[in-house]
């Protein structure tokens, strides 16, 4: 029992008082810190005696009161003990709140969740992940949020009551009142089943619901540009200038690989010189912090020299001035209907074109291109190749002669 923990009973008198009963308060105090609770009793202050903090008197009614005083104070010396059995912190909110029947509120899921996002975010200023990653942590909570809202009618949910169905209700919810797709539906699902893994490594779970429950993705098509179609958006000119620096960035990321948050961070210090004379990219990936070595083709090297003069670019001290995400997107809806291509462009297309009719196209062995896209396994590549292209002999590889280096 903590030394400073104290518990004092007396008569509380409310505003405007002038005679009558006077409510019987509870004060709980813990380490210093104080809270009142209301016993919902009444005692005429007569017959309230301060010393022993009961009421005086062997009536019946008055022996129910006592009873009820001394059932309170022993709850609170079991709340106490269950506190402090299950490793959790014991303040006097705690006892309180175990006392009223309300959960911990620090095993409480969403604030669980808030907090993590919270850190995960100081890890993004720190340059340890990607600002994106973070963005899909806070839509995911947010649907979260509005889950437990819509079908429990509260503001939180406590992590001890999470089971299977649980789970199969956000599910359901995701696809039918957010009308997300399956794959959207269980990425913010698998969000969830890292809040629900650090539950259950810290003890706030007795076990984990998602052993039962499947997180399953459906194959997508990536869509990637043929080497025809990566022509006719090289060769579209734009008056506005705004499209032609969405369209020179987006080339840039077909010649390289790199994807969105690589590229907003590339700074001209990661344009070095290889041992072969000719300018590379040497940078590592913001998503599996893993290196990424690319020879730069002419191309590259000509929408570089486009922009080093672009002042964004130099205010931000980066390679190429770059829009948020959303914008590209936006734009590249529009270089396509342009450029006379019948598919849906994202950013992230560029990065499967790269892999797929820049790279493997040309002859560069898939595991060359693995490095160059920086991932960590040769599955990962797989997955980003969109296709089987038709192999051309090596020698029209852009990157013949290079593999060795890469691989070496």
């Amino acid at each position: 029992m903590n030394k400073s923990f104290k518990i004092h009973f007396y008569l509380k008198k409310p505003k405007n008082y002038t005679n009558g009963k006077m409510p019987i308060y509870m004060r709980l105090t813990v380490d210093g810190q104080r809270i009142e609770v209301s016993t919902q009793r009444e005692c005429e202050p007569s017959k309230w005696n301060k010393q022993s903090e009961r009421v005086i008197g062997k009536k019946e009614e008055i022996n129910r009161l006592n009873s009820r005083l001394e059932s309170l104070l022993s709850r609170i010396y079991v709340a106490e003990k269950e506190l402090s059995l299950s490793g959790e912190i014991v303040s006097a909110i705690a006892i309180r709140d175990k006392l009223m029947g309300k959960e911990d509120q620090g095993n409480m899921l969403l604030k669980i969740y808030k907090h993590h996002n919270q850190e995960f975010e100081e890890l993004v200023k720190r340059e340890q992940f990607a600002i994106g990653t973070l963005k899909k942590f806070r839509s995911a909570y947010n649907s979260l949020h509005a889950f437990i809202k819509s079908k429990y009618k509260a503001e939180d949910y406590p992590v001890s009551k999470i089971s299977h169905q649980f789970l199969a209700d956000y599910e359901f919810y995701l696809k039918t009142t957010e009308n997300n797709q399956h794959n959207s539906a269980m990425t913010k699902v698998k969000k969830l089943k890292k809040i629900v893994r650090i539950c259950v490594a810290n003890g706030w779970m007795k076990q984990d619901p998602f052993k039962s429950f499947k997180v399953t993705t459906a194959e997508t098509h990536r869509n990637f540009l043929l080497e025809f179609e990566l022509k006719k958006i090289h060769e579209k000119q734009f008056i506005n200038p705004r499209l032609e620096l969405v369209k020179d960035i987006f080339l840039f990321s077909c010649y390289t690989g790199l994807s969105y948050s690589d590229l907003a961070k590339l700074t001209p210090d990661e344009i070095v010189k290889g041992i072969d004379g000719k300018l590379w990219v040497f940078t590592s990936r913001t998503k599996v912090d893993t290196l990424s070595r690319i020879p730069l083709l002419p191309e590259a090297l000509h929408i570089i020299e486009k922009y080093k003069c672009h002042p964004k670019a130099i205010a931000n001290k980066v390679v190429l001035p770059i829009l948020s995400n959303q914008k590209m997107n936006s734009y590249l809806k529009e270089i396509s209907d342009c450029s006379g291509i019948n598919k849906e462009l994202t950013f992230h297309c560029a990065r499967h074109t790269f892999a797929t009719t820049v790279t493997l196209t040309n002859g560069v062995p898939i595991e060359t291109v693995g490095k160059m896209l920086g991932h960590k396994s040769l599955r990962t590549t797989k997955r980003k190749v969109s296709a089987k292209p038709p192999i051309k002999a090596p020698h029209c590889s852009p990157f013949a002669g290079l593999c060795g280096i890469l691989l070496g």
